[in-house]
Protein backbone atom coordinates (compact mmCIF):
# COMPACT_ATOMS: atom_id res chain seq x y z
CA UNK A 1 0.00 0.00 0.00
CA UNK A 2 1.25 3.49 -0.85
CA UNK A 3 2.26 5.86 1.93
CA UNK A 4 1.10 8.87 -0.14
CA UNK A 5 -2.54 9.34 0.67
CA UNK A 6 -5.03 12.00 1.71
CA UNK A 7 -6.59 11.02 5.03
CA UNK A 8 -8.97 13.77 6.01
CA UNK A 9 -8.25 14.62 9.67
CA UNK A 10 -11.84 15.75 10.21
CA UNK A 11 -13.31 12.36 9.33
CA UNK A 12 -10.32 10.02 9.60
CA UNK A 13 -11.21 8.61 6.18
CA UNK A 14 -8.71 8.05 3.38
CA UNK A 15 -9.96 9.88 0.30
CA UNK A 16 -7.23 9.46 -2.33
CA UNK A 17 -4.06 7.42 -2.68
CA UNK A 18 -1.06 7.60 -5.00
CA UNK A 19 1.50 5.00 -6.03
CA UNK A 20 5.12 5.44 -5.09
CA UNK A 21 7.74 5.66 -7.79
CA UNK A 22 9.15 2.59 -9.45
CA UNK A 23 12.92 2.39 -9.69
CA UNK A 24 12.69 3.05 -13.44
CA UNK A 25 10.56 6.14 -12.84
CA UNK A 26 13.08 7.44 -10.32
CA UNK A 27 15.94 6.94 -12.77
CA UNK A 28 13.95 8.82 -15.39
CA UNK A 29 13.24 11.69 -13.00
CA UNK A 30 16.92 12.05 -12.12
CA UNK A 31 17.91 12.05 -15.77
CA UNK A 32 15.25 14.58 -16.72
CA UNK A 33 16.30 16.86 -13.88
CA UNK A 34 19.97 16.70 -14.84
CA UNK A 35 19.14 17.44 -18.48
CA UNK A 36 16.84 20.32 -17.50
CA UNK A 37 19.65 21.95 -15.52
CA UNK A 38 21.77 22.29 -18.62
CA UNK A 39 18.93 24.21 -20.26
CA UNK A 40 17.68 26.19 -17.26
CA UNK A 41 21.06 27.47 -16.12
CA UNK A 42 21.55 29.06 -19.57
CA UNK A 43 18.08 30.60 -19.66
CA UNK A 44 18.33 34.41 -19.39
CA UNK A 45 17.57 35.70 -15.91
CA UNK A 46 14.68 37.80 -17.18
CA UNK A 47 12.98 34.67 -18.49
CA UNK A 48 13.60 32.75 -15.28
CA UNK A 49 12.09 35.50 -13.16
CA UNK A 50 9.12 35.78 -15.50
CA UNK A 51 8.30 32.15 -14.73
CA UNK A 52 8.19 33.07 -11.04
CA UNK A 53 5.86 35.99 -11.75
CA UNK A 54 3.61 33.71 -13.81
CA UNK A 55 3.58 31.19 -10.97
CA UNK A 56 2.53 33.88 -8.49
CA UNK A 57 -0.29 34.93 -10.82
CA UNK A 58 -1.54 31.34 -11.02
CA UNK A 59 -1.55 31.03 -7.22
CA UNK A 60 -3.64 34.21 -7.03
CA UNK A 61 -6.10 32.97 -9.65
CA UNK A 62 -6.61 29.57 -8.00
CA UNK A 63 -6.23 30.48 -4.34
CA UNK A 64 -9.68 29.22 -3.29
CA UNK A 65 -9.29 25.79 -4.86
CA UNK A 66 -5.72 25.39 -3.64
CA UNK A 67 -6.75 26.29 -0.09
CA UNK A 68 -9.50 23.67 -0.08
CA UNK A 69 -7.00 20.96 -1.01
CA UNK A 70 -4.70 21.44 1.97
CA UNK A 71 -7.66 21.81 4.31
CA UNK A 72 -8.62 18.26 3.33
CA UNK A 73 -5.05 17.02 3.48
CA UNK A 74 -3.90 18.31 6.86
CA UNK A 75 -6.84 20.14 8.46
CA UNK A 76 -5.80 23.77 8.11
CA UNK A 77 -8.68 26.23 8.30
CA UNK A 78 -9.54 27.37 4.78
CA UNK A 79 -9.18 31.01 5.78
CA UNK A 80 -5.67 30.26 7.09
CA UNK A 81 -4.82 28.25 3.99
CA UNK A 82 -5.65 31.28 1.86
CA UNK A 83 -3.33 33.29 4.07
CA UNK A 84 -0.57 30.73 3.58
CA UNK A 85 -1.03 31.01 -0.17
CA UNK A 86 -0.24 34.72 0.04
CA UNK A 87 3.33 33.63 0.74
CA UNK A 88 3.13 31.63 -2.49
CA UNK A 89 2.53 34.95 -4.22
CA UNK A 90 4.87 37.21 -2.25
CA UNK A 91 7.97 34.98 -2.26
CA UNK A 92 8.24 34.38 -6.03
CA UNK A 93 7.65 38.09 -6.69
CA UNK A 94 10.29 39.07 -4.13
CA UNK A 95 12.92 36.88 -5.77
CA UNK A 96 11.87 37.92 -9.25
CA UNK A 97 12.37 41.54 -8.18
CA UNK A 98 15.72 40.99 -6.45
CA UNK A 99 17.42 38.10 -8.29
CA UNK A 100 19.52 40.39 -10.47
CA UNK A 101 20.75 42.25 -7.38
CA UNK A 102 21.49 39.02 -5.46
CA UNK A 103 23.36 37.51 -8.43
CA UNK A 104 25.44 40.64 -9.06
CA UNK A 105 29.22 40.43 -8.98
CA UNK A 106 31.00 41.56 -5.81
CA UNK A 107 34.19 43.52 -6.34
CA UNK A 108 36.86 42.69 -3.76
CA UNK A 109 40.17 44.25 -2.94
CA UNK A 110 42.99 41.76 -3.24
CA UNK A 111 45.60 41.95 -0.48
CA UNK A 112 48.03 40.09 -2.73
CA UNK A 113 47.70 42.71 -5.45
CA UNK A 114 45.54 42.82 -8.52
CA UNK A 115 41.78 42.88 -8.42
CA UNK A 116 39.04 40.30 -7.88
CA UNK A 117 35.36 39.68 -8.30
CA UNK A 118 33.15 37.08 -6.69
CA UNK A 119 30.63 35.74 -9.18
CA UNK A 120 27.54 33.80 -8.09
CA UNK A 121 26.52 30.84 -10.21
CA UNK A 122 24.02 27.98 -9.74
CA UNK A 123 25.23 24.62 -8.49
CA UNK A 124 22.75 22.23 -10.16
CA UNK A 125 20.18 19.72 -8.99
CA UNK A 126 18.74 20.19 -5.48
CA UNK A 127 16.46 18.05 -3.33
CA UNK A 128 13.82 19.48 -1.01
CA UNK A 129 12.26 17.25 1.65
CA UNK A 130 9.12 19.07 2.69
CA UNK A 131 6.72 18.93 5.69
CA UNK A 132 2.94 18.74 5.86
CA UNK A 133 2.19 21.70 8.15
CA UNK A 134 2.59 24.42 5.48
CA UNK A 135 2.26 22.48 2.23
CA UNK A 136 2.61 25.43 -0.18
CA UNK A 137 4.67 27.95 1.77
CA UNK A 138 7.47 25.55 2.67
CA UNK A 139 7.90 24.35 -0.91
CA UNK A 140 7.80 27.81 -2.47
CA UNK A 141 10.33 29.32 -0.08
CA UNK A 142 12.78 26.58 -1.11
CA UNK A 143 11.97 26.43 -4.82
CA UNK A 144 11.55 30.10 -5.77
CA UNK A 145 15.03 31.46 -4.93
CA UNK A 146 16.77 28.41 -6.32
CA UNK A 147 14.87 28.45 -9.60
CA UNK A 148 15.64 32.16 -9.92
CA UNK A 149 19.32 31.36 -9.38
CA UNK A 150 19.32 28.74 -12.16
CA UNK A 151 19.21 25.56 -10.07
CA UNK A 152 16.66 22.80 -10.68
CA UNK A 153 14.43 21.19 -8.08
CA UNK A 154 13.41 17.73 -6.95
CA UNK A 155 10.81 17.65 -4.16
CA UNK A 156 9.82 14.82 -1.89
CA UNK A 157 6.72 16.24 -0.20
CA UNK A 158 5.11 14.90 2.97
CA UNK A 159 3.11 11.73 2.50
CA UNK A 160 -0.03 13.49 3.80
CA UNK A 161 0.07 16.09 1.01
CA UNK A 162 0.17 14.33 -2.37
CA UNK A 163 -2.53 16.41 -4.07
CA UNK A 164 -0.95 19.76 -3.20
CA UNK A 165 2.43 18.34 -4.22
CA UNK A 166 1.11 17.54 -7.69
CA UNK A 167 -0.60 20.91 -7.96
CA UNK A 168 2.62 22.81 -7.28
CA UNK A 169 4.41 20.87 -10.01
CA UNK A 170 1.53 21.52 -12.39
CA UNK A 171 1.51 25.25 -11.66
CA UNK A 172 5.24 25.57 -12.33
CA UNK A 173 4.80 23.84 -15.68
CA UNK A 174 1.87 26.12 -16.57
CA UNK A 175 3.99 29.10 -15.55
CA UNK A 176 6.52 28.18 -18.23
CA UNK A 177 9.14 26.21 -16.34
CA UNK A 178 10.85 23.72 -18.68
CA UNK A 179 9.99 20.05 -18.28
CA UNK A 180 12.24 18.48 -15.66
CA UNK A 181 13.26 21.70 -13.91
CA UNK A 182 10.82 20.96 -11.06
CA UNK A 183 9.86 17.35 -10.38
CA UNK A 184 7.67 15.98 -7.60
CA UNK A 185 8.83 12.59 -6.29
CA UNK A 186 6.49 10.14 -4.60
CA UNK A 187 9.60 8.47 -3.24
CA UNK A 188 10.23 6.05 -0.39
CA UNK A 189 12.88 6.68 2.25
CA UNK A 190 15.10 4.12 0.53
CA UNK A 191 14.70 5.91 -2.79
CA UNK A 192 15.65 9.21 -1.15
CA UNK A 193 18.95 7.61 -0.20
CA UNK A 194 19.52 6.92 -3.89
CA UNK A 195 18.69 10.51 -4.80
CA UNK A 196 21.07 11.95 -2.20
CA UNK A 197 23.83 9.56 -3.30
CA UNK A 198 23.47 10.52 -6.97
CA UNK A 199 26.63 12.44 -7.95
CA UNK A 200 24.56 14.93 -9.95
CA UNK A 201 22.72 16.12 -6.83
CA UNK A 202 24.40 19.15 -5.27
CA UNK A 203 22.42 19.91 -2.12
CA UNK A 204 19.52 19.06 0.16
CA UNK A 205 17.09 21.22 2.11
CA UNK A 206 14.81 19.62 4.66
CA UNK A 207 12.10 21.08 6.85
CA UNK A 208 10.84 18.58 9.36
CA UNK A 209 11.42 16.87 12.66
CA UNK A 210 14.73 16.70 14.47
CA UNK A 211 14.92 12.97 13.79
CA UNK A 212 14.24 13.36 10.06
CA UNK A 213 16.76 16.18 9.84
CA UNK A 214 19.46 14.11 11.51
CA UNK A 215 18.83 11.20 9.14
CA UNK A 216 18.96 13.37 6.02
CA UNK A 217 21.98 15.33 7.24
CA UNK A 218 23.82 12.09 7.93
CA UNK A 219 23.21 10.89 4.38
CA UNK A 220 24.11 14.26 2.91
CA UNK A 221 27.34 14.34 4.89
CA UNK A 222 28.25 10.83 3.82
CA UNK A 223 27.97 11.90 0.18
CA UNK A 224 29.49 15.38 0.70
CA UNK A 225 26.32 17.29 -0.16
CA UNK A 226 25.49 20.63 1.36
CA UNK A 227 22.39 20.59 3.56
CA UNK A 228 20.07 23.22 5.02
CA UNK A 229 18.06 22.08 8.04
CA UNK A 230 14.91 23.78 9.37
CA UNK A 231 13.80 21.55 12.21
CA UNK A 232 11.78 21.75 15.40
CA UNK A 233 11.39 24.48 17.93
CA UNK A 234 10.12 25.08 21.44
CA UNK A 235 9.94 28.84 21.19
CA UNK A 236 9.92 30.79 24.46
CA UNK A 237 7.80 33.88 24.93
CA UNK A 238 9.18 36.02 27.75
CA UNK A 239 6.48 38.14 29.38
CA UNK A 240 8.50 40.51 31.56
CA UNK A 241 6.70 43.87 31.79
CA UNK A 242 3.55 45.21 30.19
CA UNK A 243 0.76 47.73 30.76
CA UNK A 244 -1.68 45.69 28.67
CA UNK A 245 -1.66 42.12 29.91
CA UNK A 246 -4.89 41.27 28.07
CA UNK A 247 -3.33 42.14 24.72
CA UNK A 248 -0.17 40.17 25.50
CA UNK A 249 -2.22 37.14 26.57
CA UNK A 250 -4.24 37.36 23.35
CA UNK A 251 -1.09 37.56 21.23
CA UNK A 252 0.31 34.55 23.07
CA UNK A 253 -2.93 32.65 22.45
CA UNK A 254 -2.81 33.39 18.74
CA UNK A 255 0.83 32.34 18.64
CA UNK A 256 0.09 29.04 20.35
CA UNK A 257 -3.03 28.13 18.37
CA UNK A 258 -1.90 29.25 14.92
CA UNK A 259 -2.12 26.26 12.56
CA UNK A 260 -3.62 24.26 15.46
CA UNK A 261 -0.31 24.65 17.29
CA UNK A 262 1.54 22.83 14.52
CA UNK A 263 4.14 25.47 13.71
CA UNK A 264 7.83 24.93 14.37
CA UNK A 265 8.25 28.61 15.27
CA UNK A 266 5.00 29.05 17.15
CA UNK A 267 5.14 30.18 20.79
CA UNK A 268 5.16 27.10 23.02
CA UNK A 269 6.74 28.06 26.36
CA UNK A 270 5.50 31.16 28.15
CA UNK A 271 7.98 32.42 30.73
CA UNK A 272 6.34 35.02 32.93
CA UNK A 273 7.74 37.40 35.53
CA UNK A 274 6.55 36.68 39.08
CA UNK A 275 4.56 39.90 39.49
CA UNK A 276 2.57 39.21 36.29
CA UNK A 277 2.26 35.45 36.59
CA UNK A 278 -1.11 34.96 38.34
CA UNK A 279 -2.93 37.53 36.23
CA UNK A 280 -1.32 36.22 33.04
CA UNK A 281 -2.27 32.61 33.76
CA UNK A 282 -5.88 33.63 34.42
CA UNK A 283 -6.20 35.74 31.26
CA UNK A 284 -4.21 33.35 29.06
CA UNK A 285 -6.31 30.40 30.23
CA UNK A 286 -9.47 32.35 29.49
CA UNK A 287 -8.44 33.29 25.96
CA UNK A 288 -7.08 29.81 25.19
CA UNK A 289 -10.26 28.09 26.38
CA UNK A 290 -12.37 30.45 24.27
CA UNK A 291 -10.62 29.34 21.04
CA UNK A 292 -12.27 26.01 20.42
CA UNK A 293 -11.43 23.73 17.47
CA UNK A 294 -13.96 23.11 14.76
CA UNK A 295 -14.66 22.41 11.10
CA UNK A 296 -11.75 23.91 9.11
CA UNK A 297 -14.12 24.94 6.33
CA UNK A 298 -15.93 27.24 8.78
CA UNK A 299 -14.69 30.70 9.71
CA UNK A 300 -16.24 30.18 13.15
CA UNK A 301 -13.67 27.55 14.16
CA UNK A 302 -10.92 28.87 16.42
CA UNK A 303 -8.57 26.37 14.81
CA UNK A 304 -8.78 23.08 12.97
CA UNK A 305 -7.87 19.49 13.79
CA UNK A 306 -4.36 18.13 14.12
CA UNK A 307 -2.97 16.41 11.07
CA UNK A 308 -3.83 12.87 12.24
CA UNK A 309 -5.01 10.69 15.11
CA UNK A 310 -1.40 9.61 15.53
CA UNK A 311 -0.45 13.24 16.19
CA UNK A 312 -3.22 13.47 18.80
CA UNK A 313 -1.96 10.32 20.50
CA UNK A 314 1.61 11.61 20.68
CA UNK A 315 0.56 14.99 22.07
CA UNK A 316 -1.77 13.31 24.56
CA UNK A 317 1.08 11.10 25.81
CA UNK A 318 3.29 14.15 26.40
CA UNK A 319 0.55 15.95 28.31
CA UNK A 320 -0.41 12.90 30.37
CA UNK A 321 3.22 12.37 31.35
CA UNK A 322 3.31 15.91 32.76
CA UNK A 323 0.00 15.49 34.59
CA UNK A 324 1.07 12.16 36.09
CA UNK A 325 4.20 13.84 37.46
CA UNK A 326 2.42 16.75 39.09
CA UNK A 327 1.73 19.38 36.44
CA UNK A 328 -1.69 21.03 36.37
CA UNK A 329 -3.96 21.54 33.35
CA UNK A 330 -5.59 24.95 33.82
CA UNK A 331 -7.82 24.06 30.85
CA UNK A 332 -8.01 21.10 28.49
CA UNK A 333 -5.62 18.18 28.87
CA UNK A 334 -7.52 15.29 27.27
CA UNK A 335 -8.18 14.56 23.56
CA UNK A 336 -11.71 15.15 22.36
CA UNK A 337 -14.02 12.25 21.55
CA UNK A 338 -15.08 11.57 17.98
CA UNK A 339 -13.58 10.54 14.66
CA UNK A 340 -11.63 13.76 14.06
CA UNK A 341 -8.06 14.47 15.13
CA UNK A 342 -9.02 17.13 17.67
CA UNK A 343 -7.26 18.25 20.83
CA UNK A 344 -8.60 21.02 23.08
CA UNK A 345 -6.70 24.20 23.98
CA UNK A 346 -4.54 23.22 26.94
CA UNK A 347 -2.56 25.31 29.43
CA UNK A 348 -0.09 23.46 31.65
CA UNK A 349 1.49 24.93 34.78
CA UNK A 350 3.92 23.32 37.19
CA UNK A 351 5.93 21.69 34.41
CA UNK A 352 9.38 20.72 35.71
CA UNK A 353 12.55 19.08 34.37
CA UNK A 354 12.00 15.34 34.05
CA UNK A 355 8.60 15.81 32.42
CA UNK A 356 8.45 15.29 28.66
CA UNK A 357 6.68 18.64 28.25
CA UNK A 358 9.65 20.50 29.73
CA UNK A 359 12.17 19.84 26.95
CA UNK A 360 10.21 18.21 24.12
CA UNK A 361 8.46 20.14 21.36
CA UNK A 362 4.67 20.13 21.81
CA UNK A 363 3.24 20.07 18.28
CA UNK A 364 -0.34 20.99 18.95
CA UNK A 365 -2.54 23.40 20.95
CA UNK A 366 -0.75 22.91 24.29
CA UNK A 367 1.03 25.74 26.12
CA UNK A 368 3.40 25.52 29.07
CA UNK A 369 3.54 28.52 31.45
CA UNK A 370 6.50 29.02 33.80
CA UNK A 371 6.96 31.50 36.67
CA UNK A 372 10.37 33.21 37.04
CA UNK A 373 11.75 35.66 39.55
CA UNK A 374 13.50 38.10 37.23
CA UNK A 375 14.97 38.72 33.77
CA UNK A 376 18.09 36.63 34.40
CA UNK A 377 15.99 33.65 35.42
CA UNK A 378 13.76 34.14 32.36
CA UNK A 379 16.74 34.11 30.01
CA UNK A 380 18.23 31.05 31.71
CA UNK A 381 14.96 29.14 31.39
CA UNK A 382 14.47 30.23 27.77
CA UNK A 383 17.93 28.97 26.88
CA UNK A 384 17.42 25.71 28.79
CA UNK A 385 16.23 23.96 25.65
CA UNK A 386 17.79 21.81 22.95
CA UNK A 387 16.09 24.08 20.40
CA UNK A 388 16.88 27.59 19.25
CA UNK A 389 14.47 28.61 16.51
CA UNK A 390 12.45 31.67 17.54
CA UNK A 391 11.47 33.67 20.61
CA UNK A 392 9.49 36.72 21.66
CA UNK A 393 10.13 39.31 24.36
CA UNK A 394 7.44 41.49 25.91
CA UNK A 395 8.73 44.49 27.85
CA UNK A 396 7.66 48.14 28.01
CA UNK A 397 11.24 49.33 27.57
CA UNK A 398 12.46 48.49 24.03
CA UNK A 399 16.11 48.83 25.10
CA UNK A 400 15.63 46.24 27.81
CA UNK A 401 13.78 43.98 25.37
CA UNK A 402 16.61 44.17 22.84
CA UNK A 403 19.17 43.43 25.55
CA UNK A 404 17.19 40.32 26.46
CA UNK A 405 16.93 39.38 22.77
CA UNK A 406 20.71 39.58 22.48
CA UNK A 407 21.05 37.02 25.25
CA UNK A 408 18.63 34.48 23.82
CA UNK A 409 19.93 31.44 21.95
CA UNK A 410 17.60 31.75 18.97
CA UNK A 411 17.70 32.42 15.27
CA UNK A 412 14.81 34.92 15.39
CA UNK A 413 13.43 37.17 18.13
CA UNK A 414 10.25 39.27 18.02
CA UNK A 415 9.87 42.30 20.28
CA UNK A 416 6.43 43.05 21.78
CA UNK A 417 4.68 40.99 19.10
CA UNK A 418 4.12 37.38 18.18
CA UNK A 419 6.16 35.66 15.51
CA UNK A 420 5.84 36.91 11.96
CA UNK A 421 7.99 36.96 8.86
CA UNK A 422 8.10 37.78 5.21
CA UNK A 423 9.92 37.04 2.00
CA UNK A 424 12.72 39.51 2.73
CA UNK A 425 13.49 38.22 6.25
CA UNK A 426 15.82 35.27 6.93
CA UNK A 427 14.19 32.27 8.59
CA UNK A 428 16.15 29.70 10.57
CA UNK A 429 17.52 28.68 13.92
CA UNK A 430 20.44 27.44 15.94
CA UNK A 431 21.21 24.46 18.21
CA UNK A 432 19.00 21.47 17.35
CA UNK A 433 16.60 23.65 15.38
CA UNK A 434 18.99 23.30 12.46
CA UNK A 435 21.31 25.49 10.44
CA UNK A 436 21.27 27.54 7.28
CA UNK A 437 18.64 30.08 6.32
CA UNK A 438 15.66 30.37 4.02
CA UNK A 439 14.14 33.55 2.59
CA UNK A 440 15.75 36.95 2.20
CA UNK A 441 19.14 37.35 0.52
CA UNK A 442 20.52 34.78 2.97
CA UNK A 443 18.19 32.09 1.65
CA UNK A 444 19.02 32.97 -1.93
CA UNK A 445 22.74 32.50 -1.25
CA UNK A 446 22.57 29.04 0.34
CA UNK A 447 22.89 27.06 -2.89
CA UNK A 448 25.14 29.27 -4.99
CA UNK A 449 28.74 28.78 -6.05
CA UNK A 450 30.68 31.92 -5.11
CA UNK A 451 33.32 31.78 -7.79
CA UNK A 452 36.46 33.90 -7.33
CA UNK A 453 37.80 35.48 -10.51
CA UNK A 454 41.17 37.20 -9.96
CA UNK A 455 43.10 39.53 -12.27
CA UNK A 456 46.73 40.60 -12.03
CA UNK A 457 47.60 44.22 -11.28
CA UNK A 458 48.00 45.30 -14.87
CA UNK A 459 44.53 44.13 -16.03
Amino acid sequence: MSTFRVTNPVTGETETEFATLTEAELDDALNRSANAYEEWRKTPLKERTQVLRNFADLIEERRDDLATVISREMGKRVVDAKGELQYGIDIPIYYADHAEEFLGDEVRKSTSGGRAIVRKTPVGMLLGVMPWNYPYYQVVRFAAPNLAAGNVILVKHASQCPESALLIEQLFREAGLPEGAYINLFATHEQLERVIADPRLRGVSITGSERAGAAVASLAGKHLKKVVLELGGSDPYLVLETDDLSDVAFQCTKARLSNAGQSCNGGKRFIVADHLYDDFVAEFTRTMAAMQPGDPTSNDAGYGPLVSKQAVDELSAQVQDALDKGAVAQTGGQPLDGPGAYFPPTVLTGVEPGMRAYHEELFGPVAVVHRVADIDAAVDMANDSPYGLGAAVFHNNPDVAVDVANRLEAGMVWINEREGGGASLPFGGTKRSGFGRELGPEGFAEFLNRKLIHFPVQQ
